[in-house]
């Protein structure tokens, strides 16, 4: 890298859920819905498109607007909300773009000439016969596309989703279907793929059945499926010898609360759904998720984690500040607070929705309006207990730590080298109206370590920041 790269990975105004990776050329290329800062529905913005080389996943571009909501037929109002989309190259060597309006049923496809369009409008997938796919009156609703081709140059697509809980009746599934070499007529299918929450039960998936997000990869001759499971904070795999054939649970690929690592069943972070798939980049596996942020789950924010795969199996990845960093941060300047990795209250964690209102639960937030350049993003509400964790530093040098933040915070901040770590520096810090920076020695071992903050004390801090600096003895 020729920087350092962090989790959010993306600009601290950028928020990009649902990212599908695709590789083209030698550019990463992030697909994804667009939520909008302190939204109130799922995907509020117009999609858009952020690339890098795959040499260097620090230097991200905007690739600027590539579809609207109102280039649907049906949406000239902008009414509908775009989610979830995925991209692929075609046989023909243009850009198809898949995607969904919010509660419609239908599955739109859109053109471009390169990556980043910008994509026009192409129809709706449908049948030989003329029909929508999804507009009979005894179809589900189509959900989530997943397009992939694959090297006989077979074209197929994936959709579904499911209630997170039982429900009788249901008009919900997960499908998977071969499209002909036009990229929009159904040749084969639609068929059943995975089990959702209803029939899940005795099966390979009971505890991780299918909810939304399907996404495939062919790997060494085999399709990996990757979706989310109904427990939202999870993305799983399954494997198949075929496209269209019977795919067998694998296991998780990560999760937004790093429930699952190493046996763990703790939130450390706060939860709520999350999309995302693998792309190998540059000789290394990658998986794509996201995160909440302002305590709701409207304004989501683009992670990545290396994944070790076996050359069979993907092995769950934690969590981290570093994500795409090639390795630990480095122990000197200044990081961004929001890179937390893992933030939660003394008394643990909750989904991102109405019950993190609850102000003893601190939040990642921002100022400033949606897509403001500099908008100072910061975690919220540090109050008694409050935790926010950071993986990890490479400690070869710092001594001294600073931290930056205001509100009536009248205590210490309490540093340690891990979770369940030693006890590093103690900052005090006191009443600011302002940003205000609070230092205090660290004495931390040489070697790579995270570092965990918490508050304790009485009121609220606001906390912006914090400094790694080298202070001669």
């Amino acid at each position: 890298m020729k920087k350092q790269v962090f989790n959010p990975y993306l600009p601290s105004y950028e928020y990009i859920p649902d990212g599908e990776p695709r590789v083209f050329d030698g550019r990463l290329y992030i697909y994804g819905s667009h939520d909008r800062f302190n939204g109130e529905v799922y995907c509020a913005n117009d999609y858009v498109c952020w690339s890098a080389p795959e040499d260097n996943l620090s230097d991200w571009r905007y690739e600027g607007i590539i579809f609207k909501k109102n280039q649907d037929p049906r949406n000239a109002d902008s009414s509908h909300a775009l989610w979830a989309p995925d991209v692929c190259r075609g046989n023909d060597g243009k850009y198809y773009l898949y995607y969904c309006l919010d509660f419609l049923k239908e599955i739109g496809v859109a053109v471009a000439d390169n990556p980043v369009g910008p994509f026009e409008f192409l129809d709706f997938v449908r049948y030989k016969n003329g029909d929508i796919l999804g507009s009979r009156p005894d179809e589900i609703r189509q959900f989530d596309p997943g397009i992939f081709i694959d090297d006989d140059k077979r074209i197929y697509l994936f959709s579904g989703n499911s209630p997170r809980y039982k429900l009788t009746p249901v008009d919900k599934d997960s499908l998977k279907m071969e499209l002909e070499q036009d990229m929009i007529t159904v040749k084969d299918g639609p068929f059943h793929n995975l089990p959702i929450i209803n029939d899940a039960d005795g099966t390979e998936y009971e505890e991780h059945p299918f909810f939304e997000a399907s996404s495939v990869r062919k790997i060494n001759g085999k399709y990996y499926f990757i979706y989310s499971s109904c427990w939202m904070h999870e993305l799983c795999w399954a494997v198949a010898d075929s496209p269209l054939g019977e795919y067998h649970f694998g296991g998780v690929l990560v999760s937004n609360a790093d429930i699952g690592v190493n046996g763990n069943k703790e939130a450390f972070n706060y939860r709520g759904n999350t999309h995302g798939s693998v792309a190998f980049v540059n000789g290394k596996w990658y998986v794509f998720y996201h995160r909440q942020t302002n305590r709701h789950f409207f304004s989501r924010q683009a992670c990545a984690e290396e994944i070790y795969f076996d050359g069979e199996a993907f092995h769950q990845a934690e969590i981290t500040s570093c994500g795409l960093n090639g390795g630990p941060l480095k122990d000197e300047g200044t990081y961004e607070a929001r890179i937390a990795c893992h933030l939660y209250s003394k008394n643990g964690t909750c989904e991102s929705l109405e019950e993190q209102q609850d102000m003893n639960h601190p939040a990642f937030t921002q100022e400033g309006e949606d897509r403001e350049d500099n908008p100072d993003q910061y975690i919220n509400n540090m109050v008694d207990g409050a935790t926010a964790g950071y993986r990890y530093f490479d400690f070869k040098t710092a001594n001294s730590i600073a931290i930056q933040t205001r509100g009536n915070a009248d205590g210490e901040f309490i540093v340690k080298d891990g979770r369940d770590g030693k006890e590093v520096s103690r900052i005090k810090v006191s009443p600011s109206k302002e940003w205000k920076n609070f230092s205090a020695p660290l004495i931390i071992e040489n070697g790579i370590h995270a570092l965990y903050f918490t508050y304790k004390g009485e009121g609220a801090a606001d906390f912006n920041s914090f400094s790694f600096s080298s202070i001669r003895q």
